[in-house]
């Protein structure tokens, strides 16, 4: 068969906040694989790669090192020509080609110029958009989180909805529901019945098709639930409206993230008790990273969302790495980082 007559390679783009679970859901399908060839493109916004090194380090015979794909200079949807198409390119030319592309968006990646990506002649002939999956943090959604007021967004979100427009981050998780072909509504096990209940229909009221919502513990969803949806959403993009449809380029102002060196600690429930406080204190967005522990072989993973946190330890440290922790910060712009940087290392 020549290579014009081979089926085109399947990608799924995963959409979502900081947080949401992305990261859970690729390692989760990664894991589930059963010997399907997947290869994992990280767009990670910071500079340093914690969601990349994650994957690598999970250890999943399926997915050597050299199929996850980092892509850290920048929000993926303003790189596509200098360092999203390249990749592509490259992982179609391999010897032995992915059998399907999982793409980990950014928190702050506008999904519609990714698909259009795929218009790109040397990459529509050999690629195809298999589906958008939008990865919604259920909590963080129904707290108004992602609005610039989650207090104001909370009280008058049911009285007026396009409260939600004023703010980039509500933007972005507009922009998120639109074009998704699948919604995974994470972390349901946080929410009562009624909050739940009112998430679900205020997603459904929000997205301007039918697309199937589904609930999720932990991203833990069926890998055949989520690949091979067909959509070839690129031929798709008229119903997958963007209120940046008649906008140029974009901006990310309104986010900053910084790196925080830290020595090894002694007791990571203090510690992470401690992230959690200064989390709220600041109003950060997320705080993600690894950090030594006195006396443990293994490092310590921290992820948090607000003041919401959680930790363990995934893998050993190598014996010629330097057992330094780092977190990296990401919140809006005006952030005091020198205080937060001074709480964190106490």
């Amino acid at each position: 068969m020549t290579t014009f007559d081979a089926p085109k390679i399947p990608a799924t783009i995963i959409t979502g906040f900081l947080g949401a679970g992305k990261t859970t859901l690729v390692r989760h399908l990664l894991t589930n694989a059963k010997g399907r060839r997947i290869a994992v493109i990280v767009n990670e916004f910071g500079s340093l790669g914690i969601d990349a090194e994650v994957l690598k380090g999970c250890g999943i015979e399926d997915c050597p090192e050299d199929n996850i794909v980092e892509l850290a200079n920048g929000c993926i949807c303003c790189t596509v020509a200098e360092d999203f198409l390249p990749t592509m390119e490259a992982l179609i030319n391999r010897d032995n080609p992915p059998e399907h592309v999982v793409i980990e968006t950014s928190g702050l990646a506008l999904p519609k110029p990714l698909i259009k990506a795929f218009d790109w002649p040397s990459v529509r002939s050999r690629m195809t958009v298999d589906g958008v999956i939008a990865v919604i943090d259920g909590p963080a959604v129904a707290a108004g989180r992602f609005a610039d007021d989650p207090d104001a967004v909370a009280d008058q979100r049911a009285d007026d909805p396009s409260l939600e427009h004023d703010s980039p981050l509500a933007e972005l998780y507009e922009d998120q529901l639109n074009a998704a072909d699948l919604i995974v509504l994470n972390k349901t096990d946080l929410l009562n019945d009624g909050d739940l209940a009112q998430l679900r229909e205020q997603i459904g009221t929000a997205t301007p098709r039918a697309v199937k919502l589904i609930d999720a513990r932990e991203c833990a969803v069926d890998p055949a639930v989520i690949l091979g949806l067909g959509a070839a959403a690129e031929d798709d993009l008229d119903n997958r409206p963007s209120i940046h449809d008649d906008e140029g380029d974009h901006e990310h102002d309104d986010f900053d993230s910084f790196v925080v060196p830290l020595p090894e600690i002694a007791e990571p429930d203090a510690f992470v008790n401690m992230l959690a406080a200064v989390a709220a204190d600041h109003d950060i967005l997320r705080i993600k990273g690894f950090v030594s522990v006195t006396g443990k072989a293994m490092r310590l993973n921290v992820q948090g969302v607000g003041n919401r946190f959680r930790h363990h330890y995934d893998r050993l440290w190598a014996a010629d790495e330097a057992r330094q922790g780092q977190l990296v910060v990401i919140g809006q712009t005006g952030f005091d980082r020198t205080a937060i940087e001074a709480a964190i290392r106490g």
